[in-house]
């Protein structure tokens, strides 16, 4: 007998038993679902029943152990399991989890990706009932990620992002020198597909049918040796909006394979150059928000990689 409690509370049926009985397949969750050997307060109940705080949901026996030690233990290839990870811990407390993701790592599996951040997390703390992102990051792109232990705090962290309520900053390097006047770009975007499927994003004209609202808020850090490193504050957070606001100004980010200088990229990421750069360089580096229990204001910041920050010496001569 499972007991719904408030966290719980509010959760289709099928994703209520899915997060309690873990190491047990979706397939088995909704055949006992169908077949009526679920019950709610003794009722039949579907799939899409949303549970309430202080229900008793009956299950049958269900065998999971052997499905989680096999999800427990070290992926094996084409196994479809996503190896146990932890990443670096900025703040954390029964609420929420604050990471320092790196680059290369998508936030979740899909799109051709096996796994992300947040299934590794997930096989990594097995005793943990909820662990829900907040937000997303590019996979190219490494900093400040939230994600939500409690559906109380996603719900409350959620609605800070949609509401506009947080501050968000990157720190993103280009090419050239930043023009002092630029500091706010206020350009709609539109998402369209590739022939072969991939994303893109790109600036529109307002009237556009498909505009999105997307404003930028620019200053320049540092700027010489023909770069300049920008501090981009975003008031949206549509997807690529950074890269592809930069990219509009004829000054993409540098590292950038969808937007950015592919014959600059291709010179930096040569072994002969004096400090290679193989990543894009584009990093969630402050995130301001209200914490979704106590209210009380929250500043996190996470320093630029080691080597964003050996590029970046090297490129740019410290004013200091």
């Amino acid at each position: 007998m499972l007991l719904v409690d408030e966290e719980d509370a509010g959760q289709r049926l099928d994703n209520f038993l899915m997060r309690r009985l873990k190491g047990v397949p979706k397939t088995h969750v909704y055949r006992i679902i169908r077949s009526g050997e679920v019950r709610i307060n003794k009722g039949r109940a579907s799939a899409d029943r949303r549970v309430a705080a202080g229900d008793q949901v009956r299950v049958p026996p269900v065998r999971t152990s052997q499905a989680a030690d096999t999800k427990a233990q070290a992926v094996q290839a084409g196994s479809g399991f996503a190896p146990a990870r932890e990443f670096p811990v900025l703040f954390e407390d029964e609420f929420l989890l604050a990471i320092d993701k790196p680059a290369g790592t998508a936030v979740h599996g899909g799109s051709g990706v096996s796994f992300g951040v947040i299934e590794q997390l997930r096989m990594a703390r097995p005793q943990a009932r909820t662990l829900e992102l907040v937000h997303r990051l590019d996979r190219e792109t490494s900093g400040i990620l939230l994600v939500a232990k409690k559906r109380s705090a996603l719900k409350n962290l959620q609605e800070q992002f949609r509401d506009r309520a947080t501050g968000k900053t990157y720190l993103a390097l280009v090419a050239g020198e930043w023009p002092q006047r630029l500091k706010v770009l206020d350009q709609p975007l539109h998402k369209y597909l590739l022939p072969d499927g991939e994303r893109r994003v790109a600036v529109v004209d307002k009237q556009h049918p498909d505009a999105m609202t997307a404003v930028s808020l620019v200053r320049v850090a540092r700027s010489g040796g023909g770069y300049s490193l920008l501090e981009v504050t975003i008031k949206t957070g549509r997807t690529h909006q950074i890269r592809v606001h930069l990219a509009h100004q004829g000054m993409p980010i540098v590292g950038d394979d969808k937007y950015g200088n592919f014959e600059l990229n291709k010179s930096l990421q040569r072994a002969t150059a004096p400090v290679p750069l193989r990543r894009m360089f584009l990093h969630a580096w402050r995130l301001q928000f209200e914490h979704p229990s106590t209210g009380a204001p929250m500043a996190l910041q996470a320093e630029l990689p080691a080597e964003l920050a050996t590029f970046l010496d090297h490129a740019i001569a410290d004013p200091a």
